[in-house]
């Protein structure tokens, strides 16, 4: 077993698999993630407007924005487990396997929210329900990220894993977008009354038919050269989730904190802004809906982009230079925003969008470079769930945060900016770092997958 210090090179492709082969897994990594965000998003859009009125009526405004928040929250506080329980299924039966689990779970338990009777049909039972499909989601997506990009990386040359790795990271702009999309045409098509009563379902019932999209392009692909070579040698771990912390310590830490600005981002601007933005700016929902569109729209350009940046420069130094920007436009962005005229909203979730996605579109290759191939699903896995549970609060903090401030128009500034200390920091010493990067045998003939 290798150790966290030494690292192995290879500079020539894996044999047999050809440019089209790594396209089509690539496809399969990218169309799941978009799927789970799509899902995600959802969810989110769908608490920032209506989780309080309808399930959570009796709390009150306020007291319903929190608890939707907190529904939120749980799904994140479940991730870890999540991340535990498929980071050791992708570290020992294989990466496809564990992908197919993860996005059934997250398709069923998505278009199972759109059944869920409100509070005015079944009390607090529709309450509970949403709270344990929330779990269900958040506990799939534990295994979904990191072995997306595992599916997407370990096919192509290490030396181009920054690229690979960042283009799964669409998934999640793609999936604000055709969130967003859905509740923009159900807000033109239908009166609010509607959507309030029945229209809300809508978005939540389409993932069954994108679900079974997802299941046949991920049934189609085979299992990575990566951990094909982890049988032929007999390399598994029996307990890879524990040898993390045995092998790659150091790592695990470095890839929290670089996970933290990405992840957190996300939610600030997608879930936090569009109550924020409602409430206390005045604007539309409709209008935020447009602008964080605009600003997702203009993602899908951008993350391929610095995916070829990072192949060049590293992934870290992306991830760190996207934590500096960030820094820099936190407190302006917000101090504009207070103007409340709607070019200054597209122009604050382009500008408070693309920043952060330096740091997303890195983290994928960052986080891989960190550890061996023996323990990798369950580094990334755990890392970045745990980075993610510690973000699930953002909403709700910079809420209460808010409400104690008299909604001043600094307060969301100091959520970025700390955000942005902490992942900056860190990926400066995941730069000072030399990647893991697998040196991979000629597989016989039969084993490589077919093109």
């Amino acid at each position: 077993m290798s150790s966290p210090d030494t690292i192995t090179f290879s500079t020539t492709d894996r044999p047999g698999i050809t440019p089209g082969t790594a396209r089509r897994v690539t496809i399969a990594s990218f169309v799941g993630t978009s799927l789970e965000s799509y899902d995600f998003y959802l969810f989110a859009y769908f608490s920032a407007f209506f989780v309080g009125p309808l399930f959570f009526e009796p709390l009150g405004v306020f007291g319903g924005v929190l608890a939707a928040f907190l529904t939120i929250a749980a799904g994140f506080v479940i991730r870890p487990v999540g991340a535990i329980v498929f980071g050791h299924l992708g570290d020992r039966i294989g990466r496809r396997p564990t992908l197919l689990i993860t996005i059934l779970m997250m398709g069923i338990g998505t278009g199972l929210v759109g059944v869920l009777p409100t509070f005015a049909q079944a009390g607090w039972f529709g309450a509970i329900l949403l709270v344990l499909l929330r779990l269900v989601q958040g506990f799939s997506l534990g295994g979904e990220w990191g072995g997306s990009i595992l599916l997407a990386t370990e096919y192509v040359n290490p030396k181009r894993r920054g690229f690979y790795a960042a283009l799964p990271q669409l998934g999640s702009p793609v999936g604000s977008i055709l969130s967003a999309v859905v509740f923009i045409a159900l807000s033109f098509g239908m009166s609010s009354a509607d959507i309030a009563a029945w229209g809300w379902r809508i978005p939540f019932l389409t993932a069954i038919p994108l679900l079974l999209v997802s299941l046949y392009l991920r049934w189609s692909i085979d299992e990575t050269p990566v951990f094909k070579e982890l049988l032929a040698t007999g390399r598994r771990d029996r307990f890879p989730v524990l040898d993390v912390f045995r092998k790659a310590p150091s790592a695990f830490f470095i890839a929290i904190g670089a996970a933290i600005l990405g992840i957190g981002s996300y939610s600030l601007m997608n879930t936090y802004m569009v109550q924020y933005g409602t409430a206390t700016l005045g604007f539309s929902y409709n209008d935020l809906l447009i602008a964080t569109t605009i600003g997702g729209l203009l993602q899908l350009v951008t993350i391929p982009l610095f995916g070829v940046w990072a192949t060049r420069i590293g992934s870290a130094r992306v991830v760190a230079i996207g934590a500096v920007g960030t820094l820099i436009i936190a407190f302006p962005m917000y101090f504009l925003l207070q103007f409340a005229t709607f070019p200054i909203l597209v122009a604050s979730m382009i500008i408070g969008g693309i920043l952060p996605t330096l740091s997303w579109a890195g983290l994928g290759g960052l986080m891989s470079d960190l550890f061996p191939s023996e323990v990798r699903y369950s580094g990334l896995s755990v890392a970045y769930s745990i980075a993610a549970l510690l973000t699930a609060f953002v909403p709700i903090l910079t809420a209460l945060l808010g409400h104690a401030t008299g909604n001043a128009w600094w307060y969301p500034g100091i959520v970025l900016g700390l955000m942005s200390v902490i992942t900056l920091a860190t990926a400066v010493i995941a730069a000072r770092r030399k990647p893991i990067i697998d040196e991979l045998a000629p597989l016989p003939a039969q084993a490589v997958p077919a093109t």
